[in-house]
């Protein structure tokens, strides 16, 4: 194949991954990860796919916390905790040099779990009996999820997007805005933790049509989510991405 085309094609597919993950104000790390390991980039070591993609993910997760946050869905004092406990655990992960095909079957198990429960959810109790999360409880997962993130190479809303649904903390698009800044600090920790451990192997030539086309799917995808989009549309949007996120790597399974 022409490498001008499947670089086209790889840009055509990041824009339109980077739309649909933008909508739920998610970065789109798992989706990125999944497209590039279908191409030539897939023979990357896999610290230069989670830096690539780490890079990706403040782009979209800045754009999507911006417009959902200037919607007024944001919530600061729900935000600090999860953001305060995964900060230095993102680090670490992105610190350990780990091979995360073990780490990545879990991710996938659980988020299958995560899009098949929240489809048991009723609609209604999307805007009523949401309630505060203990801050021992924000805490545990915010390490738990800061430093499985940074391992995998994912800025963790995949994650926290359906705990705080599944947990009412949240309406979702309050979620989406929570998810979105959670997602840029822990790209940006997982950044430098990489840093720190010398692993930092950024190719800016590759990265800038990367940039460029989940710059403009980002500026999308989020503006819909956040202005137009209703909260059972966010809710399913998110259920979509959770599914097409946990079965990126049946084929391996199987094969």
């Amino acid at each position: 194949m022409d490498q001008g085309f499947a670089l086209f094609a790889i840009c055509c597919g990041l824009f339109f991954i980077s739309i649909l993950y933008s909508s739920v104000g998610h970065g789109g790390a798992s989706g990125y990860l999944a497209l590039l390991s279908l191409t030539a980039y897939g023979e990357m070591q896999s610290a230069w796919l989670k830096q690539h993609v780490w890079v990706l993910n403040l782009i979209v997760a800045g754009l999507a916390f911006f417009h959902y946050s200037s919607a007024g869905h944001h919530s600061r004092s729900k935000s600090l905790p999860f953001l305060l406990a995964s900060i230095p655990f993102a680090f670490i992960g992105g610190y350990l040099k780990v091979d995360g095909r073990i780490y990545d079957a879990l991710l996938s198990i659980t988020l299958l779990y995560a899009a098949l429960h929240l489809l048991s959810v009723k609609k209604e109790s999307e805007l009523s009996q949401i309630k505060d999360p203990e801050k021992t409880q924000a805490y545990a997962f915010g390490a738990v999820i800061g430093l499985f993130s940074g391992i995998i190479g994912v800025g963790g809303g995949i994650f926290l997007s359906p705990l705080l649904l599944l947990k009412q903390w949240a309406t979702p698009k309050a979620a989406a805005a929570t998810a979105a800044l959670f997602i840029w600090v822990n790209s940006a920790a997982g950044l430098l933790g990489a840093t720190a451990s010398n692993q930092l192997v950024l190719e800016i030539s590759t990265l800038l049509p990367f940039i460029v086309a989940v710059l403009l799917g980002g500026l999308i995808g989020s503006r819909f989510g956040s202005k137009y989009a209703k909260q059972s549309t966010v809710r399913n949007l998110l259920i979509t991405v959770l599914l097409l996120a946990s079965l990126k790597r049946i084929p391996e399974f199987l094969f």
